[in-house]
């Protein structure tokens, strides 16, 4: 069967080649792939900064946000073929740690997780591929393609789940939730704001193309400007740029006892110098929390599920900016100022 594969660390070493077909250790379910969602990591294991190949391995089958139908749903695994499935990424450690011990992979104390087409295990960017049960999460099928946004969906329902445990460690009644970056991510999280019943607000450069609508046809605000020209004192900011500057405005911007969530990794940006200890002072001072959120456990993405379930599904379409084929991967991974989700499409749903 033919996959995109890289050599880790490796930068220009993607290509289109045939490899074996999913060998049974990678689980009993067969899936024959229906699209991958291109993503900030795929493209930067493709460009050589990080990842890791299969124990004696040399290569690494690319992709994460997958979407599949179940040609074989194998013994008692509760799914029929022709189903709609996700594959979950990350696998506990192997010790395992206290969180992974629970099924909280995502919290791994020890970083010895592993992670489809990230970490030591091949991903989904394959004609097909194998799962364990456990790890496949059936999909609305009225969702059809748009169920490949479900992985990035799960990110963000951990990062709102968290916010509002915490917030909830006194009395809180927030309104007012702002994001920042109306990349996949950012519009994600602003559609769970949505669905939450906060008045949502949601800050990027662009000017023009499609975010602004799309965050307009959310029932959300769109600016343009810089959180300090915004005029709001956010009880909740979800972070999903991973900008310097903007993490800095956005722990000035925070309302009295409000929490900020870094959901975005960045690399790079230009600080101003500000006192740490005046920060510091005024997060003090306004009980304000600032929590970090990656990954998802199985709970999230059940939450995900639900959440793309509930969405209307014309609006989901839009994120979707981009489809290419397999053979145009390259295309996928070049990035242009339109795109929000490029996705490569492998057969019809």
């Amino acid at each position: 069967m033919k996959a995109i594969t890289v050599e880790p660390m490796k930068p220009g070493s993607a290509r289109l080649e045939q490899v074996p077909d999913p060998d049974l250790h990678y689980g009993s379910v067969l899936v024959e792939a229906v699209a991958v969602g291109v993503c900030g990591t795929v493209v930067e294991i493709s460009e050589g900064n990080y990842g890791w190949a299969p124990p004696g391995q040399t290569r690494l089958v690319l992709g994460h946000e997958s979407l599949g139908r179940v040609l074989d749903p194998g013994p008692a695994s509760g799914l029929k073929q022709g189903d709609l499935v996700v594959g979950i990424v990350r696998r506990p450690d192997p010790v395992p740690c206290p969180n992974c011990a629970v099924g909280e992979w995502d919290m791994c104390r020890n970083g010895q997780y592993t992670e489809r087409g990230i970490k030591q295990i091949n991903g989904y960017m394959s004609e097909r591929w194998r799962i364990e049960p456990e790890y496949a999460i059936k999909i609305d099928p009225t969702l059809g393609i748009l169920g490949v946004l479900l992985e990035p969906t799960t990110v963000v329902a951990k990062a709102w789940e968290h916010v509002l445990a915490v917030g909830e460690r006194a009395f809180w009644e927030p309104k007012t939730a702002l994001v920042t970056g109306a990349g996949p991510i950012g519009l994600l999280a602003a559609l769970l704001g949505k669905q939450l019943g906060f008045d949502v607000h949601v800050l990027d450069r662009a000017q023009s193309g499609p975010k602004p609508e799309i965050v307009r046809a959310l029932g959300a605000t769109y600016h343009s400007c810089t959180i300090g020209e915004l005029g709001l004192q956010p009880d909740i900011i979800m972070e999903c740029t991973g900008v310097g500057p903007v993490i800095t405005d956005s722990i000035l911007a925070l309302a009295a006892s409000g929490v900020l969530c870094l959901a975005g990794v960045g690399h790079g940006g230009a600080v101003p110098k500000l006192p740490a200890s005046d920060v510091a002072s005024g997060a003090v001072l306004k009980n304000n929390v600032v929590l970090g959120s990656v990954n998802a456990n199985k709970r999230h993405w059940f939450k995900g599920a639900e959440a793309l379930a509930r969405a209307d599904r014309s609006w989901l379409a839009r994120l979707i900016t981009r489809r290419e084929r397999p053979e145009n991967f390259a295309q996928a991974l070049a990035r242009k100022p339109e795109d929000i989700k490029v996705i490569l499409q492998f057969s019809d749903v």
